[in-house]
């Protein structure tokens, strides 16, 4: 099985706007003996994950006389803040987290990027495929992927049997439906992490996605305007949606992953029947079953298809986990991403992770039912997109999502949510 292109060309293709100081990341990393000490930053706070980068980083400084690597575990939800702070201050990690899109872009115009491209290896490139298009600006490479992680709804087959639902729901319609069914069976439909504002966004993303064309996407990523009638027509569809109650109470102070009362604990926990999230999932929610092991039930299904969108159906949302060095890291920074990337070192990390890694030669350890679904469907698809707020940058990202969190917490419309979007791509 092989990774897709991301629709991200467009956008990494533009220059990003984002001020950033110009300064030397990571520091002067080489010293008199020749020895090499990096600093990497992950967003893997605890776990199998958390455990993964560290036997990998000890593997390779085993390999690697000489080259010290100090890694700092920072929650997922604080990582992009903490991370511009370092590029604003100057004192960026040698290796930091990169997701693509536009918020590379944007680090890639203000210099905080270090040029990989002719320090990737080849055999690295060809495994990784179409999904180093998502960290590549310019037509020059500035990170490494390590995971493809495409969206969709994961739901517990126990609590849909339990419920009466027979079928995954292909429409909007149908989802509703199903909903009220699993709402009279005494559970929580659809587990909301509103209080991250990027789980809430992702209803929007999505019915983007159905609404808006694919050269809709381009272009408005290409303008920095978003005036089709296609972005307030998502809107409209999601407050309709969220008319109908779908989500868990309380769901605008719910937190995504942190802890059993979170949106993914409410799915490991039997509480909530789905979750729409990226392939991450189910790895966040097996560490927060009762046993720390993965939910024996869970499963899967694509995005609803809408009636009279202009999305080309099957197309699907998702992004990449990946790692870039910054501006001055030592070469040697490359030679970890190459190491991370080996066919081993991606099994182990599907394994720890349970997600699907982004080299094509890993992906045979997949076999989580929900991840086979989602990796099929994504290999079928007819194009997909960055995450919203990857692909249009993180000034308007954060716009977006603070805009749709106010729309479901009944302070905000859809012309808004377009007006919050147009007014932080015009401040660029």
């Amino acid at each position: 099985m092989k990774s897709r292109k991301l629709l991200a060309a467009t956008a990494v293709a533009m220059a990003g706007t984002l001020v950033l100081s110009a300064c030397g990341g990571g520091g002067d990393s080489g010293s008199e003996d020749g020895s090499v000490s990096m600093t990497f930053w992950h967003n893997s706070t605890t776990g199998d994950g958390k455990a993964y980068w560290e036997d990998t980083v000890a593997a390779f400084e085993e390999a690697n006389p000489g080259v010290t690597i100090e890694i700092q575990a920072i929650q997922n939800e604080d990582m992009d803040g903490k991370l511009q702070t370092a590029l604003n201050s100057g004192d960026a990690p040698d290796i930091f987290m990169a997701r693509g899109g536009g918020k590379l872009a944007d680090v890639v115009e203000a210099g905080q990027a270090k040029d990989l491209t002719d320090l990737i290896d080849p055999a690295v490139k060809e495994a990784v495929g179409g999904s180093l298009s998502a960290m590549t600006v310019d037509d020059k490479v500035y990170g490494i992927p390590v995971s493809i992680l495409p969206g969709g709804l994961f739901y517990s087959a126990d609590l849909f049997e339990a419920a009466g639902v027979t079928e995954n729901p292909a429409t909007i319609p149908d989802l509703e439906a199903a909903n009220e069914k699993l709402r009279a069976s005494g559970v929580a439909p659809i587990a909301l992490g509103a209080k991250d504002a990027w789980p809430a966004a992702h209803w929007y993303y999505f019915f983007a996605l159905r609404y808006c064309s694919q050269d809709t996407m381009n272009e408005a990523a290409s303008t920095r305007t978003f005036d089709a009638p296609c972005w307030t027509e998502a809107g409209e569809a999601l407050a309709d949606f969220a008319a109908t109650e779908p989500f868990n109470e309380g769901f605008l102070t719910t937190s995504a992953q942190q802890g059993a009362g979170s949106s993914a604990g409410l799915l490991a926990n039997h509480q909530a029947a789905m979750e729409l999230m990226g392939a991450w999932d189910p790895g966040v929610i097996a560490s927060l079953t009762p046993d720390g092991q993965p939910l024996a039930d869970l499963q899967w299904f694509p995005f609803p298809e809408v009636e009279g969108g202009e999305g080309e159906p099957g197309a699907m949302m998702g992004g990449v986990d990946g790692y870039s060095c910054s501006a001055d890291a030592p070469d040697e920074c490359a030679d970890f991403l190459n190491f991370a990337l080996s066919k081993e070192s991606q099994e182990a990390y599907a394994d720890a992770f349970q997600t699907l890694p982004a080299s094509s030669e890993a992906q045979g350890v997949v076999t989580d039912p929900a991840l086979v679904s989602i990796l099929e469907a994504y290999n079928e698809a007819p194009y997909v997109s960055v995450w919203l707020d990857t692909l249009y940058g993180q000034n308007i990202g954060n716009a977006l999502n603070t805009a749709v969190v106010n729309l479901l917490a009944g302070q905000g419309t859809p012309a808004d949510i377009v007006q919050a979007v147009n007014d932080a791509a015009a401040k660029e």
